[in-house]
């Protein structure tokens, strides 16, 4: 199977800089979408993709957050959310549950440029979506992507030194993400990646793409009992319409 995520930024947006050719050329088996911004009404793409079961979680405020699934194989069940009313109200995570495991779609809230959301980042919601991910993993194993909002390591990030207290990369938001690897998930693309220089979002200031100074914050994570299912992870970093690029698995 390939799986891919992306942040498109607002699908409505994308539609217009070539996501339908992006997914008829790449023709993933399952397609996670983050800050969709949007219902599936509102994005019309019910006859856009036909061979596609499609599942969304809208949020209730509008043309905020969101996220959708696409996939070629209709899941065993789909639920949203994670069951708790304050995390809930964002549409910010879908889990499809698949024969031989979990897949949970994620759009992680940003902590702010203030880190005004920092506590609530980091001390309830980390916490909180740590413990659905191992509830589902009581089950079968998970695969969770999406974006993240974190840089993990300094090699994640252009500039590391220069954002230690920046949104995305402050000790806090990392040690979440720490805890994450502590308790069992393998980040899929550092098993086939370990340098630098490879990052998902840029700035939309200063020709940061274009000079690659960028951040790595979306990702695909697997249970370790798939680690051997793996077979690539990979970063699609020059398909362009949003500020991330997408990025991708292929797990057998």
């Amino acid at each position: 199977m390939k799986l891919l995520s992306w942040n498109v930024n607002g699908i409505r947006s994308a539609l217009k800089k070539g996501f339908l050719e992006f997914v008829k050329k790449e023709n993933p088996d399952v397609l996670c979408l983050q800050e969709t911004k949007a219902s599936k009404e509102q994005a019309g793409t019910g006859l856009l993709f036909p061979s596609y079961e499609q599942y969304w979680n809208t949020p209730k405020r509008p043309g905020y957050s969101g996220v959708a699934v696409f996939t070629q194989a209709k899941p065993l069940a789909a639920v949203s959310g994670i069951g708790i009313s304050k995390h809930d109200q964002e549409g910010r995570v879908l889990s499809l549950e698949f024969k031989n495991f979990w897949l949970v779609n994620v759009y992680v809230p940003n902590s702010k440029r203030e880190l005004t959301r920092l506590d609530y980042r980091t001390k309830e919601w980390d916490v909180d979506f740590l413990k659905h991910l191992k509830k589902l993993e009581k089950k079968k194993p998970v695969v969770f992507c999406g974006d993240m909002n974190v840089a993990h390591r300094p090699v994640d990030l252009a500039n590391p030194e220069a954002n230690v207290r920046s949104h995305g990369f402050t000790p806090e938001e990392r040690a979440g993400f720490d805890n994450i690897v502590k308790a069992g998930f393998v980040d899929a693309f550092r098993e086939f990646h370990e340098d630098g220089g490879h990052y998902t979002w840029w700035s939309l200031f200063n020709d940061c793409r274009k000079r690659n100074v960028g951040w790595r914050i979306d990702y695909f994570c697997v249970s370790k009992s798939l680690r051997s299912s793996l077979k690539d992870a990979f970063i699609l970093k020059d398909v362009l319409g949003s500020d991330h690029c997408p990025v991708g698995i292929v797990i057998r």
